[in-house]
């Protein structure tokens, strides 16, 4: 299985490809990262090109059931966030068929 990636090892990638020190690096992928956060609080999201989408989604209350049980239970209705795969992120890990 492959060794994760970690946040030392994306601020290592990044100060290199961007020909700037660890410290900018890292202060770069706070600014994003506080960024994404604050834009997925609006009730549009935020959009990062070529990436994708992150939503704010209210899901209703609903049935369930307990898998050991057989017991109907009721599921809260609660918010939760979703991620929507932008095509070129798509095209660029899976590339479309011929």
């Amino acid at each position: 299985m492959a060794k994760p990636v970690t946040k030392a090892d994306i601020i290592a990638k990044i100060a290199v490809d961007a020909d700037i020190t660890k410290v900018q690096a890292k202060a770069a992928l706070e600014s994003l990262v506080t960024q994404v956060y604050k834009g997925a609080k609006s009730k549009d999201g935020i959009t990062i090109p070529g990436l994708g989408k992150l939503i704010k989604q209210r899901r209703k209350a609903r049935k369930g059931h307990n898998p050991a049980t057989g017991e109907s239970i009721k599921i809260a209705a609660k918010t939760v966030l979703k991620f929507r795969v932008a095509k070129a992120a798509t095209d660029a890990v899976v590339p479309p068929k011929k």
